[in-house]
């Protein structure tokens, strides 16, 4: 019995001691989870680029890894700074403008009615919104937008956080580049250790899951974005980076490029020009809806998942988890749906393999 005893306390002293252990090494890491989690679905998402990169490459890991941590630089964290540099710089103009907007009379923006089809009726709108209180409405909205702009200003230094996190995404990135391999199996080890050949199951099943994620809704965030943001470029939007950071962000989040592209079209109609207007009009047709058929379509070429999961995935975790949630709740939620699909075919074959069994011959 005294043996019992001393065995309970041993096994609970030895679950407390690892559980202490565990928190703590979690607490230390804390900092830097984001940039793990971004850093290891971006090398998972890429790992394919990098094979690739390497063959052509003579079989050079290292300059495989260099020139893909460089192409990382060139996507994400310059063209961040640049878009956090424009708008820190545009914040006093904004401070300016919301303090003079009480005061000012709403203009009538008679360029409404040069858009194709619904001009009229915008117009129409706008009219008898201004007929109603506008002017009212114009001097209640002066305060927010001061607020709006002093918080911005006041974000600045969360913002250059974000730009530090990207970079240490990038690093994490080069590391699991250089030796994922090792990465790899060292977690499919762990996942065997723990529950068998079924842990090991789960881990690939896990990556595939990540690639279709970081796939369907990254890589369609980027191209759409990029595609957008041409388009901007072309028609001779000002700060097209800033624009295209924020439909990049837009879009991971659902919401698409519209508001932006909208924006930017009623500008050129404001500004005189309906001709590039009309232009940009149509072309933000086209890259609006190109998530229609390009986000199924690289989905498809990493796991078999509903969309309503990844829906679900992203605005759930957006709103769980911040910023961060935008990759975490679909990860989280592809997995989970992965892993239980896979954990229900394997007992309905079990199931038909009994029912053979048990049939006589």
């Amino acid at each position: 019995m005294n043996d019992k005893k001393r065995d309970l306390a041993k096994i609970t002293l030895g679950i407390l001691f690892m559980g202490m252990l565990i928190i703590s090494s979690l607490w230390v890491l804390r900092p830097f989870l984001p940039a793990l989690i971004w850093g290891t679905m971006i090398t998972i998402a890429t790992w394919p680029v990098l094979r690739l990169v390497q063959r052509l490459l003579w079989g050079k890991r290292a300059l495989a890894v260099l020139v893909m941590t460089s192409a990382l630089l060139l996507l994400f964290v310059i063209p961040l700074s640049m878009a956090l540099a424009t708008m820190a710089e545009k914040v006093p103009l904004l401070l300016e403008w919301a303090s003079t907007m009480s005061h000012s009379t709403p203009p009538e923006l008679l360029w409404l009615s040069q858009i194709p089809l619904v001009g009229d009726s915008l117009l129409e709108l706008w009219r008898q919104i201004l007929a109603s209180g506008g002017q009212v409405l114009f001097a209640k909205l002066s305060p927010y937008m001061g607020q709006t702009a002093k918080w911005l200003a006041s974000q600045a230094g969360n913002l250059g956080m974000l730009v530090i996190h990207f970079l240490l995404t990038v690093a994490v990135c080069g590391l699991l580049y250089h030796s994922g391999e090792k990465a790899a199996c060292e977690i499919r080890r762990f996942a065997h250790r723990l529950a068998g050949e079924r842990g090991d199951n789960a881990t690939v099943l896990a990556s595939q899951a990540i690639r279709a994620v970081a796939l369907g809704v990254v890589v369609t965030a980027l191209v759409q974005a990029t595609v957008a943001g041409f388009g901007l470029l072309i028609a001779g939007i000002p700060y097209v980076m800033v624009l295209v950071v924020l439909m990049f962000v837009l879009i991971i989040a659902q919401i698409g490029p519209f508001p932006v592209l909208l924006t930017c079209i009623g500008y050129l109609y404001w500004s005189g020009d309906n001709t590039w207007g009309t232009v940009l009009l149509v072309w933000s047709l086209f890259a609006g809806s190109m998530d229609n058929f390009l986000r199924p379509y690289l989905i498809k070429q990493g796991a078999d998942l509903p969309l309503i999961l990844i829906l679900v995935g992203v605005i759930g975790g957006l709103l769980a988890f911040g910023i961060i949630g935008l990759f975490i709740g679909p990860v989280v939620l592809a997995v989970a749906y992965t892993l239980l699909d896979a954990w229900i075919q394997e007992g309905e074959e079990a199931e038909a393999r009994q029912q053979i069994a048990d049939t006589p011959h």
